[in-house]
């Protein structure tokens, strides 16, 4: 039951959000209060729930004893740190401070930090899974080097070839904005790469019956790199304000990660979790 409630609250505060976003076009608002606390009210709302949710999932695992506790306690920390920036992007900058693109800024130290948390979460998984055995295999290394080498390429003609003319801003606010728009994209391929990686090889992992929560990770990883991609686009481009449809992307990807680690719940299984799993 409790499960239950909170995939309810998180998907009604997701719902919610995609009716401002609507609300916010069809009346043309790119600035006022609503604007300013969409990452307060539904943004930061969305990977903190789902974060302190996923602790709580973790300790049924035996929290840091288990490679798949670990796994799932680095994911939800990830989530949290995600959503500390957000509140310091939006409740502290957009709407104490009134600054509208408060980035760079303190909030991306929340951001950073859930990169390294995301690749350590993926790591213990694929401990568990026994995924990491399949990078031994030539199929595993060749993945593993064509996909980001794909997505980066396209990701540099895009950012620094079409946005910025194939120049760089190396002032000191715009060395800043050139190394978190490179940063997070590039960070967000690795994430991808390793999920996609797990997700490939541990597709049977416990009889497959994770393998639902292991499709909407991976949905949210891929959401995130796009969101990352078209926020660093966008805000060079001068074309990004709080609650666009930029921050509703966003918003499905905290989503889809936030209920995947959710759906990794040991209770959906008649099945005791592995001893060391």
């Amino acid at each position: 039951m409790r499960k239950n409630i909170v995939t309810g609250l998180l998907v009604l505060n997701y719902l919610l959000a995609v009716t401002v976003v609507v609300w916010l076009y069809t009346t043309g608002t790119t600035e006022g209060m609503l604007n300013d606390l969409y990452g307060v009210l539904f943004l930061g709302f969305i990977p903190l729930l789902g974060g302190i949710n996923g602790l709580v999932i973790a300790q049924r695992w035996g929290g840091t004893r288990s490679a798949v506790g670990r796994g799932i306690w680095f994911l939800s920390l990830s989530l949290i740190s995600w959503a500390l920036g957000t509140y310091i992007f939006s409740g502290v900058y957009n709407f104490l401070l009134q600054v509208e693109v408060p980035y760079p800024s303190f909030a991306d130290v929340g951001y950073v930090l859930s990169l390294p948390l995301w690749v350590i979460g993926i790591v213990e998984l694929s401990r568990a899974t026994g995924a990491q055995y399949g990078l031994r295999s030539s199929r595993g290394k060749f993945l593993f080097f064509l996909i980001p080498i794909a997505i980066i390429v396209v990701s540099y003609y895009l950012l620094v070839v079409v946005a910025r003319g194939g120049s760089f801003d190396f002032t000191d606010s715009g060395a800043m904005k050139v190394f978190f728009d490179l940063a997070y994209p590039l960070g967000d391929v690795l994430i991808l790469t390793l999920a996609t990686l797990v997700y490939g090889l541990s597709y049977n992992y416990f009889g497959g019956i994770y393998k639902q929560a292991i499709y909407i990770i991976l949905a949210g990883f891929v959401l995130m790199y796009f969101a990352d991609f078209s926020f660093s686009y966008t805000t060079t481009l001068e074309a990004w304000h709080p609650g666009d449809w930029v921050d509703l992307l966003f918003t499905t990807a905290m989503l889809a990660l936030s209920l995947g680690v959710g759906l990794l719940d040991p209770r959906k299984s008649d099945k005791p979790a592995p001893a060391g799993a």
